[in-house]
């Protein structure tokens, strides 16, 4: 059955296009109920596509232009979960911004209209077989979510939202020469070339590729598809654009957006790594990961203000899942996805967080917020919970993977490369502490009004506190299931085997 994959696309994009026809309308409340109804829409459907690819293992659709596998599955869940949770979180924060005008009624309704536009191209960028159709919808993310960075018309905003336009359409055209180079050896390798722009045709017979250009095609992929990503050396635009844009948006960027990016990365090093062997793929994952997070750590320990703290731990965090693939073998694959997985709920979290602070002190400068304890007691708890969960404190999900991740590292004989990795993580918690300790505690400015923003804000920040605890204390068995085939379809094993390695006492890969 194809029929929920279909209908997981066009939900999204029916809403944006039944949005923008309703900037006219001035009926807050019937926006908001469409807002409201995309995101359940687009969660059951999501969950209703990744049950399918469970019993199923695979969905081809729409003629092979639509190609769903456990890979893919994992990436739908955060955009359906993770994107549905921000845009909860979304309903208060921008009803509050209504409210309080600093934006107008057609700024509004546009906002929920590119929203979920960006909702579906990034659908479209993790569900598509086109290998063409692959850095069309990478390319389409920028041009949707680029408005939403430009919400508020500041300058700033306006500044970072075409800072991120340019950087990020030129780093992409470098991942559209890799493509090129990849669709080139294909056609002329396959018996049928027609299929050559097919990924899941490419990848059945990717052993035969000519290996004489693979080499630099996989370089012009990983500069160009991970400058979305935000990997060093062009990483500048993330840090503007995460904090310019609203803080549900900033939360979408971080959490969802790179990941995609990652996915398509993903998808190449599966081909590739099948001609040429995974050798040279990973050296260059090792080091731009490396590089990444050590650059964001020194960022991270001087920053003042919260978003732009939080922006650059995104960068750190994807270059560590970079990092983690480039230990090569299950261990390393498993421990970037659930990285993937979980840094996503954590960073959704910690700007959600950011969002009620910046509402309540109208500054994001962490010297000039003090107290939010007296002033927000509940989202200064989820904040707390959230910013020590992201430095990698058990018993939270971050803990886990990074433990996974220096564990691949030491089965790999890199135990040099994660004693320096797991260095610089300390210098990020040291960040993720000071910013926690100046703006939780304290005593509040007698200007700050108390209490919580909204209860469904809070209410989208505790689900996600609460999944970071359960992914820390249990790996449900559906999203294992999910990780192991992955893995499997990564490294283009049928039969993936995690050895008698446990990641924890309570966390069991099995055989």
């Amino acid at each position: 059955m194809t029929e929920w994959i279909y209908a997981l696309l066009i939900a999204p994009l029916a809403v944006s296009v039944v949005s923008f026809l309703l900037a006219k309308s001035k009926n807050q409340t019937l926006v908001t109920a469409l807002h409201v109804t995309g995101l359940i829409l687009m969660f059951v459907f999501s969950l209703k596509v990744i049950a399918e690819v469970l019993e199923q293992g695979s969905i081809l659709a729409l003629d092979n232009w639509i190609y769903v596998d456990s890979l893919s599955a994992i990436f739908i869940g955060l955009i359906g979960v993770v994107g549905a949770l921000a845009g909860m979180y979304s309903i208060g924060y921008m009803n509050t911004e209504l409210s309080e005008v600093h934006i107008d009624f057609k700024t509004y309704t546009y906002y929920h209209g590119f929203l979920h536009l960006f909702f579906f191209t990034m659908l479209v960028s993790v569900t598509t077989n086109n290998l063409i159709l692959m850095w069309v919808g990478i390319e389409a993310t920028t041009l949707s979510s680029a408005f939403l960075v430009g919400t508020y018309k500041h300058k700033t905003s306006l500044e970072a939202a075409w800072k991120y336009i340019i950087i990020c359409s030129v780093g992409v055209a470098f991942g559209l020469y890799g493509t090129i180079l990849v669709f080139s050896g294909a056609n002329s390798m396959l018996q049928d070339p027609s299929q050559a722009i097919f990924w899941s045709a490419v990848n059945a017979q990717a052993q035969n590729l000519d290996p004489s250009l693979l080499y630099i095609a996989f370089a012009f992929i990983l500069v160009g598809f991970g400058t979305k990503c935000g990997l060093f050396p062009m990483h500048t635009w993330l840090s503007d654009a995460h904090s310019e844009a609203p803080s549900p948006v900033s939360a979408i960027l971080s959490a969802v957006l790179l990941n995609c990016a990652m996915l398509v990365v993903l998808r190449y090093y599966t081909i590739i790594s099948k001609a040429i062997g995974a050798e040279y793929l990973q050296t260059l994952f090792l080091w731009f990961g490396l590089i990444s997070v050590g650059i964001a750590a020194l960022f991270i320990i001087v920053q003042a203000d919260i978003k732009r703290l939080l922006a650059y731990s995104s960068i750190e965090n994807m270059g560590l899942i970079t990092f983690a693939f480039g230990l090569g073998g299950p261990l390393g694959m498993f421990a970037g996805l659930l990285h993937t997985i979980n840094h996503s709920l954590a960073k959704t979290l910690l700007f959600c967080a950011s969002g009620n602070i910046l509402l309540k002190y109208k500054t994001r400068d962490m010297n000039q917020v003090r107290g939010l304890w007296k002033v927000a007691p509940v989202t200064a708890v989820l904040f707390a919970g959230g910013g020590l969960a992201l430095g990698g404190v058990p018993p939270f999900n971050v803990f886990v993977s990074e433990f996974s991740v220096a564990v691949a590292g030491i089965t790999a004989g890199k135990t040099w490369l994660v004693i320096i990795c797991l260095l610089l993580l300390t210098v990020v918690l040291a960040g993720l502490a000071m910013m926690l300790l100046k703006t939780v505690l304290g005593k509040p400015t007698d200007n700050i009004e108390t209490g919580e923003v909204s209860k469904i804000s809070v209410l989208a920040m505790a689900i996600l506190l609460l999944l970071m605890l359960m992914m820390g204390l249990h790996i449900a068995d559906p999203i294992m299931q999910l990780l192991k085939n992955s893995v499997g379809i990564i490294l283009g094993q049928d039969n993936v085997s995690f050895g008698d390695m446990l990641l924890l006492p309570w966390q069991s890969l099995g055989k």
